[in-house]
């Protein structure tokens, strides 16, 4: 049989947003490494060769997803999604363990975290659920710019 066209799928499994198949939201896609450091038990994750995405939707269980709507939920990661929690103890920076409540209450972590951002000591692609840098959720919980 002939190779002359080529899968209909493939083309699709590399789309940077894709909709959430429980919160029907579209999000961005996520690097693989971010999941395997957020997994319970990585090593039995099967993977897949496809795009995979963090849904931020406080309301959704769901945190990863991929291409074929296949899912990742809270209760199957050993790390507490800061957004999806709503206690004061909840993470915005997880390279330096920064909550919510403490964001709120110090002035001095946000200037901090900027400070280590800059000098590249973070390492947001691993360390935060979302594979990206926390600097826009601090945005959300502190009064200053």
């Amino acid at each position: 049989m002939s190779n002359c066209c080529p899968n209909s799928n493939q083309k699709y499994t590399n789309l940077k947003r894709h909709t959430c198949p429980e919160s029907n939201k579209e999000y961005g896609e996520v690097p693989y490494k971010t999941i395997l450091h957020h997994v319970k038990a990585p090593w039995s994750l099967a993977p897949k060769k496809q795009t995979y995405y963090f849904c931020s939707d406080p309301d959704c269980d769901v945190v990863y997803f991929a291409y074929d709507n296949s899912t990742i939920r809270k209760d199957q990661l050993r790390t507490k999604v800061g957004i999806k929690e709503k206690s004061g103890d909840a993470l915005i920076c997880y390279c330096f363990d920064v909550s919510r409540a403490t964001a709120q209450t110090n002035e001095k972590t946000k200037a901090f975290v900027i400070e280590q951002t800059k000098k590249s000591l973070c390492s947001c692609s691993t360390h935060n659920p979302s594979g990206k840098c926390c600097l826009k959720d601090f945005l959300k919980y502190t009064h200053s710019v």
